[in-house]
């Protein structure tokens, strides 16, 4: 607001004919933020709220919400930023932040000393050594099981201490395919495609020792980490759940997906705790959330959920960064659990929810996104890699022999690296 019209609004005020209160809401700039969720009424409820509660905290900045379709979110974001018309503030999906960052479409945030220190790893988006971006919660994935199942087939109940074995997790599926009782031993989530396949099953290949990509050598490479002697076990032991029967195929019904587990068609689940409440609506305490298997290099889970963070084009990167940092507060942090029950991003603010706190029937989800979760290959490349791991990983379940699916995906992410430059 200019100079003019802010002493314009304080010669009415002292007139009367306006309040200091009005005036000063004249001089609050417009913040731009873009969201992805649009049509999840209970988040927009509390991102609503917290915008409300910014707006009215100082007389500088004031938030004004734009929502999008998740399906079209992304292409949304890369149109603008062509255009050169980003907003202010965007939410972005963790791992596409490097892309993002290395494509200037983001800035390096500016928040408060400490601001961020005690978040869960997989909620704070680091480039380059720099954090881009950061989440009110994360996700985490576990195998949703029964105890008295478990129990009535001799199979030991693993901790986090002590997960299961990649022998012990293939016994276990044996046992339960021999005992009859079950459509198939685990639901590994096949109807599901696109962003799972990387998030849910590349643990498994980071678990086994190899990559989507090695991004720590001087030039980063796709060969030698995907289709690696790791890579190659990963892909066999893969295959082999698909040809014994152990889980559906790539053609698996999405409300089998959906219910399966809990109308008893699956004796073990492979899924996220946004599945969990439903899940334990129908077990109660017999239901666990067991960690990710060791299959030789640690149980890892994925990690990094959506984001907040600062264009690069913002004029008003100050006010940006106040607001995400003014988001932050475990108050707010705990009221998104609540509401959508995903994972707070500090134990603080755990402690206030209905589910993670001590003693509750979730709390388990965040000792697991504490030890487990692991980031998926921080680069620029990602986008291009986990659209070349999903159609390997697919195309093996469906029979194509390993080797050459992975080789094929690999290929097609380092022909990419080489195009840009390996993205430097």
């Amino acid at each position: 607001m200019s100079v003019q019209l802010s002493a314009l609004c304080r010669r009415l005020a002292v007139a009367g004919l306006v309040t200091l209160s009005a005036s000063a809401a004249f001089a609050q700039t417009s913040l731009n933020m873009w969201y992805h969720g649009a049509g999840n009424k209970a988040e927009k409820d509390i991102l609503v709220g917290i915008i409300k509660d910014f707006n009215a905290s100082q007389k500088n900045w004031k938030v004004q919400l734009e929502e999008f379709p998740q399906e079209s979110y992304n292409t949304s974001v890369v149109a603008a930023a062509t255009a050169g018309k980003l907003p202010d503030i965007m939410d972005i999906d963790g791992p596409i932040m490097p892309n993002w960052a290395w494509s200037k479409y983001l800035q390096p945030l500016n928040l408060p000393a400490g601001a961020t220190d005690k978040f869960l790893p997989g909620t704070i988006g680091r480039y380059n050594g720099r954090v881009y971006s950061v989440g009110l919660w994360d996700a985490a994935c576990a195998i949703f099981a029964r105890k008295s199942v478990l129990q009535e087939h001799g199979i030991r109940i693993p901790t986090l201490g002590k997960p299961w074995t990649k022998s012990e997790f293939d016994g276990a599926l044996v046992t339960l395919q021999k005992s009859g009782k079950f459509q198939y031993p685990i639901d590994l989530g096949m109807a599901w495609k696109g962003e799972w396949y990387s998030y849910a099953f590349g643990p498994f290949l980071q678990s086994h020792g190899g990559d989507l990509l090695n991004t720590a050598a001087p030039t980063a490479t796709a060969n030698g980490a995907l289709n690696s002697k790791a890579g190659m076990a990963f892909g066999d032991w893969w295959q082999s759940v698909f040809t014994r029967k152990m889980t559906p195929g790539t053609s698996q019904d999405g409300a089998d997906r959906e219910t399966g587990f809990i109308d008893g068609k699956y004796a073990l689940q492979w899924n996220g705790n946004w599945a969990a409440l439903p899940a334990l609506k129908k077990y109660g305490s017999d239901m666990v959330f067991l960690p990710a298997p060791d299959f030789g290099k640690g149980g890892k889970i994925g990690g990094a959920s959506w984001q907040f963070g600062v264009s690069a084009t913002s004029k008003n990167a100050k006010g940006a960064n106040a607001f995400i940092a003014f988001s932050l507060q475990d108050k707010y942090l705990a009221a998104f659990s609540d509401a959508i029950g995903l994972i707070p991003s500090t134990a603080a603010a755990a402690a206030m929810t209905k589910n993670y706190a001590k003693g509750g029937p979730m709390e388990v989800f965040f000792s697991l996104a504490a030890k487990q979760a692991t980031l998926r290959a921080i680069t620029p490349a990602y986008p291009v890699a986990t659209r070349e791991f999903e159609k390997a990983l697919a195309d093996i379940a469906n029979g194509a022999k390993v080797a050459d699916a992975l080789d094929t995906a690999a290929d097609a992410i380092d022909s990419d690296l080489k195009k840009n430059n390996n993205y430097r």
